[in-house]
């Protein structure tokens, strides 16, 4: 998840333009575009949206800076509409990915997704690995699945960033606030979306057979051994950083994000354009 946070970005804010598409099933997605050049699809995590994800921590601007960025609200998120019975599998949201980059003609893009965000990349992996130039997963990764294997993942540091308590009291708090105003206005219907993980499974994906760059960044106490040990061994173009002391929410959120997260992600991207 990843948190709504106020913008300090000091980077020079580029031209955004907004659109809305309406997918397959009848539900409006809203998305930001900033930037000129080869695409970066941007998907943001639970509870957060595109504004709050990818421009509070000034991520979409570094990047639009080469790029033309597309950040959506997910379904049931930000300015998009909430599903039937607010179901949210991630194989839905990433179909609404593909419906979004067919509307705008995008055959190929780099896509970059934070925690619920990059457990929907991972499902556009699966499905569509042909709509790819790279991936890039933040806070998120492709986990062994076999019991032996998992017994060999080297142990991951103990401990959380002293911030990250705060900025999940304010995220909790936020979403609370959010929830309040939409059963006490005109939006009385709206109910609190579920989380994306309603699946029930993940994908399953023969990692030896990608061949697109892919990037993990992940916080030193957000798990990144268990999440990128079978990626580190199955593929073979993959970059791992890890981000010392930061934890899930602090290694994204706009107070705290650091200078390699934003660096990392910029540097990967630049160098696997298309020539």
């Amino acid at each position: 998840m990843c948190v709504w946070a106020a913008s300090s970005a000091v980077l020079a804010e580029p031209t955004r333009s907004h659109g809305y598409l309406v997918v397959s099933d009848g539900l409006k997605i809203h998305y930001v575009v900033v930037g000129r050049g080869t695409p970066v699809i941007l998907i943001h995590g639970a509870g957060g949206s595109a504004e709050g994800n990818w421009f509070a921590n000034g991520i979409a601007q570094a990047l639009a800076k080469n790029h033309r960025i597309v950040a959506l609200d997910c379904r049931g998120r930000g300015q998009s509409d909430d599903p039937p019975g607010n179901s949210l599998p991630n194989r839905t949201m990433a179909q609404d990915v593909i419906e979004l980059m067919d509307h705008l003609d995008i055959a190929r893009a780099h896509i970059h997704g934070y925690s619920m965000g990059g457990a929907i990349a991972e499902q556009i992996l699966a499905r569509h690995p042909e709509r790819f130039i790279t991936v890039a997963f933040g806070g998120w990764g492709i986990q062994e699945i076999d019991p032996e294997m998992k017994a060999k993942v080297p142990r991951d540091k103990q401990g959380t960033d002293p911030k990250e308590a705060e900025l999940y009291a304010k995220f909790r708090a936020r979403l609370a606030k959010r929830n309040k105003a939409q059963s006490a206005g005109k939006d009385a219907e709206r109910k609190p979306p579920n989380k994306g993980r309603d699946d029930g499974s993940r994908p399953q994906i023969d990692l030896t057979k990608i061949v697109i760059p892919v990037l993990a960044i992940n916080g030193e106490f957000d798990r990144p051994n268990a999440k990128t040990y079978r990626m580190q061994r199955q593929l073979a173009n993959f970059t791992s950083v890890v981000l010392p002391g930061k934890s899930h929410l602090s290694a994204i959120a706009a107070d705290t994000i650091p200078p390699l997260y934003i660096e990392t992600l910029v540097e990967f991207i630049n160098s696997h354009d298309p020539k």
